[in-house]
């Protein structure tokens, strides 16, 4: 038997945020060969484990899938920049750090969709599983687990942003993971000693010396492979040509949002006049696959600072660059030591809804443009705040755009789907401005840059949303969880119509959670872990 030819008891395809979580739960035993593909390379480059060096792989060809979306109707036919991570860790390794689940009846929501075991009370043990919490156990978190949360870095801006906040009327919040989401108050982060604590760190790290487990990068999948309905392997395209590995279990698709969807198309899972397009023998017409992509979406406003303490002022000075080198390399402080996401502000848009609908990040930097080839600062002292909508209405689709696997696929949000879409934002945007006239932040806000004080009503700011609303980079739902006709994998995470198959990540939410979804993607891989090693103790 060639080395291409082995054959595994396990196989995962992508190591983000789920994958590897996955793949280090599934070897931590020794009882079960595990291989692990991953299409990037190494997470070696320093600037990943920075927590400020994110700005160095926003778009990093070598690290970062750098896809593109099609046109967006609502957004004058503009194209969206969808970073995604190409590296141990995936877009672990490559985002903004902040640990967010959502709300409670976010999941009781799924469980109430007909996903029996993802209600509130069943994941919240998987949430406490993976985590080791600073702060310590309690009834919402974990210690011991191998994903670091960490206490945030205090800065003069976040400080100021949570006072001006409560001046405002929104109540304190020191646990955006605790009791109740809804308030203002500093995110904790992916991070342990002032250094990004990814998927990869956290699983993998653990794993090194298992003989059991096979971690292969620059392993791009291409194809499942089926035998009869069963998958019985895969194959990957490496540095050296393509290859193929043999599974006796299960093989397990974490490839994320974009890569998930693709690579069920691929093998011949998805709609079949989509499959017929390209050549693609139809092994189950499966027409859910692809569908229902929805994102959080975001516009932001920009204050210049009267005070040179932003990252834009760093990014300007070579001297402050220096500065901020040696806080970071003597003791870990300074701008490198955190993303420059300082605080946020849950609310409701509102008063009628049952759970927060908005964040409003304070960012300690401005981007005068957000382009492929990475974030363009302000050449003048500024902040950012980012009304991000939560639960949009808007639906999508990823499809195939080419028979190749290595090809990007299509990628279609269909965002501002509906007036309330445009509303929330609009609340987002105004209140914003309230808290940015209070007094506690009066000593660091000048002028309003973007969008600017001639942008008052609601017309002017619909156009805004439409010129500069952006992704929030939080994809979900392309391989959805359910019982549906059109979902794509049963609560246990398994694709209806075929044996040996699942899917894992992101792709599997049926809604998104009101927040981050780096947390609930982990979470999402511990679980999956846990049915697997279930259902291979059973049969």
């Amino acid at each position: 038997m060639t080395m291409a030819e082995e054959t595994y008891d396990f196989i995962v395809t992508g190591a983000g945020s789920a994958g590897c979580a996955v793949a280090g739960r599934l070897s931590e035993s020794g009882r079960y060969r595990v291989l692990l593909l991953e299409a990037g390379g190494r997470d070696s480059y320093p600037w990943i484990h920075i927590p400020l060096g994110y700005t160095k792989t926003f778009a990093n060809p070598r690290y970062n899938w750098m896809f593109e979306s099609e046109p967006e109707k609502e957004l004058n036919n503009r194209t969206l920049y969808q970073p995604r991570g190409k590296v141990l860790g995936g877009t672990s390794s490559i985002n903004g750090m902040v640990y967010m689940r959502g709300t409670s009846t976010d999941y009781d929501g799924w469980r109430q969709r007909g996903c029996e075991g993802w209600d509130w009370d069943s994941v919240l043990p998987f949430f406490k599983r993976a985590e080791h919490q600073e702060r310590g156990a309690d009834e919402f978190h974990g210690v011991g687990g191998p994903l670091h949360v960490s206490n945030p870095v205090r800065s003069p801006l976040g400080d100021a942003m949570v006072a001006a906040s409560i001046e405002a009327g929104i109540p304190a919040n020191d646990d955006f993971n605790g009791a109740r989401q809804e308030g203002v108050g500093y995110y904790q982060t992916t991070t342990t000693n002032r250094r990004r604590w990814s998927s990869a760190r956290a699983y993998l790290g653990p794993a090194r010396g298992r003989e059991n487990l096979t971690v292969a990068t620059n392993a791009h999948a291409t194809r499942i492979l089926f035998d009869d309905g069963r998958a019985v392997g895969i194959e990957y395209q490496t540095p050296d040509g393509l290859k193929t590995a043999r599974v006796r279990g299960e093989i397990i698709v974490s490839g994320g949002v974009y890569g998930s969807p693709q690579l069920l198309q691929l093998s011949g899972l998805g709609p079949a006049d989509l499959l017929g397009e390209f050549g693609i023998p139809v092994v189950r017409d499966t027409p859910g696959v692809g569908k229902n992509l929805h994102d959080h979406f975001n516009t932001y406003l920009v204050w210049r600072c009267p005070q040179k303490i932003t990252v834009n002022d760093m990014a300007m000075s070579p001297a402050l660059k220096l500065k901020a080198a040696v806080q970071y390399a003597v003791n870990r402080s300074g701008h490198l030591s955190n993303a420059g996401i300082y605080a946020g502000a849950l609310v409701r848009s509102d008063p009628r809804l049952e759970q927060p609908d908005l964040q409003i990040n304070m960012s300690g930097w401005s981007a005068m443009e957000r382009l492929r080839t990475g974030l363009k600062p302000h050449p003048f002292s500024a902040f950012t705040f980012s009304p991000v909508h939560l639960r949009p209405d808007g639906r999508g689709w990823v499809r195939l755009k080419s028979p190749d696997p290595l090809a990007p696929p299509a990628i279609q949000f269909n965002f501002l789907a509906s007036d309330y879409d445009f509303q929330a934002l609009i609340y987002g945007a105004r209140l914003s401005r309230k808290i940015a006239a209070q007094p506690a932040l009066k000593p660091f806000v000048g002028e309003e840059v973007l969008p600017g004080e001639a942008v008052q009503s609601d017309e002017e700011m619909i156009e805004e949303i439409r010129v500069r609303g952006v992704s929030n980079l939080h994809p979900v739902g392309t391989c959805r969880m359910g019982r549906e006709v059109d979902a794509v994998v049963d609560p246990r995470l398994r694709v209806y119509g075929v044996e040996g198959l699942r899917v894992a990540d992101a792709s599997i939410m049926p809604q998104v959670p009101g927040g981050n979804t780096n947390a609930p993607s982990i979470m999402i891989g511990e679980k999956c872990a846990a049915m697997v090693l279930e259902d291979a103790m059973a049969a």
